[in-house]
């Protein structure tokens, strides 16, 4: 992909895909059966996309990644977090 692709992204997005990567590189080895490994993903989430959290939606996200970890991915937390 080149430059001005993410470049685009961003323009749209307002999200940095630095921050992007590095997210995705940090979740590669998490453990998503840890509650605090799984509770500092979504405080990084929700700072990258800019939306705040309410301790409620946090533990309701923790509690379905804890018992279904397996499937999570990115757009799965991000899809919880605008679900608020």
């Amino acid at each position: 992909m080149d430059n001005g692709f993410f470049k685009n992204i961003e323009k749209k997005t307002g999200v940095n895909m630095k921050d992007v990567f590095e997210l995705a590189n940090s979740l590669q080895h998490a453990n998503f059966k840890d509650e605090k490994t799984v509770r500092n993903v979504i405080k990084k989430v929700s700072r990258l996309a800019n939306k705040p959290v309410s301790r409620d939606l946090e533990d309701q996200i923790v509690k379905t990644i804890i018992n279904d970890g397996s499937k999570l991915d990115f757009n799965t937390i991000s899809n919880m977090i605008n679900k608020k």
